[in-house]
């Protein structure tokens, strides 16, 4: 009989981390997010697991070792709005981001968890703006303050382990995360293959949102590639509202990111977003249309998930 491994999730939005590690055989043991709508798709898509819509902070490692005992591998993804370069608004200081801002701060509550918790394996998830700096060692020091003197900050791409979409994340682990690369690259135009129309019912979340007549003359005028507006992040202008081009990958999918269809003048559907993400047409998310986008774009690609998995999995059967 296989080894079924205990995972307990942090900041776990609508189970992108966790859908990779179910897929890999592990056991969804325990959720956490603060968030109400993500909690509810974390239980749709994981009725196992023990899901609480409380904040992290107000939790201890006694509170979730109570409901779910011993805890092979804790994962979690804090907010990375105070470390992405994103964020216009982030502390120039980036000691102050991870010790003075209140968001930045769930990063340490992690490793308190994580300390108390004591798992053989952990993986945290953020943007690689996280260990920028002086950043990198304190975070170290805050790792080996929760029992774990070697960490590695794993940088990985989504695109290399089979996500139609760019990202690249760092992963802070007590492992070396090597998962073996895919060869091929999935397109925008092969991720959206054979959905039916929207609002045809089948498959959830694949409902069109039209924009007004006004944005849809202007969306009828971009190329592939071309952006509707830019914003100002830390450094510079970032796009938003971007008409794919089907033949490449997709931009990083983000919680604030809208796309345009490359065929069609109109914004995807979330069930189109998600697949840019690499969830299964089964995974459904939960809440009014902007939770949902936000789901889907907060999440950690499910095919990048499902190789870190299978890595720690590997690593857990021969130790």
């Amino acid at each position: 009989m296989r080894q079924r491994y205990l995972v307990v999730d942090l900041f776990s939005g609508a189970g992108g981390f966790a859908r990779g590690f179910k897929d890999e055989g592990f056991s969804i043991a325990l959720a956490v997010d603060n968030m109400p709508a993500a909690a509810r798709s974390f239980k749709a898509n994981f009725p196992e697991a023990i899901v609480l819509a409380e904040d992290v902070k107000e939790l201890s490692g006694a509170d979730l070792s109570g409901l779910v005992g011993g805890v092979d591998v804790l994962i979690g993804s804090p907010p990375c709005e105070p470390f992405t370069g994103a964020n216009p608004r982030r502390m120039h200081d980036p000691l102050d981001r991870l010790y003075r801002d209140p968001v930045g701060q769930l990063v340490l509550h992690f490793t308190r968890i994580l300390a108390e918790l004591k798992p053989r394996v952990f993986v945290m998830e953020n943007v690689p703006g996280l260990v920028k700096g002086p950043l990198k060692k304190a975070l170290l020091r805050e790792f080996k303050r929760a029992g774990y003197s070697e960490v590695y900050f794993n940088i990985l791409r989504a695109e290399d382990y089979g996500t139609p979409s760019h990202r690249v994340r760092v992963f802070a682990s007590n492992l070396r995360l090597k998962p073996p690369r895919t060869k091929r690259i999935i397109t925008v135009s092969e991720a959206l293959k054979g959905l039916p129309e929207p609002g045809s019912g089948f498959p959830p979340n694949h409902d069109v949102w039209m924009p007004s007549e006004r944005k849809r003359r202007r969306i009828s005028k971009l190329g592939w590639g071309s952006a509707m507006i830019y914003y100002r992040g830390a450094r510079r202008r970032l796009p938003n509202l971007i008409r794919l081009h089907p033949y490449r990958l997709a931009p990083t999918v983000l919680g604030s990111s809208r796309f345009i269809h490359p065929f069609e003048d109109r914004f995807l559907t979330v069930r189109e977003q998600a697949r840019l993400m690499g969830f299964p047409d089964h995974h459904v998310f939960l809440g009014g249309r902007d939770e949902q986008y936000n789901q889907v774009g907060e999440a950690v690609p499910v095919p990048l998930s499902r190789a870190i998995a299978g890595s720690i999995r590997d690593y857990l059967k021969g130790s």
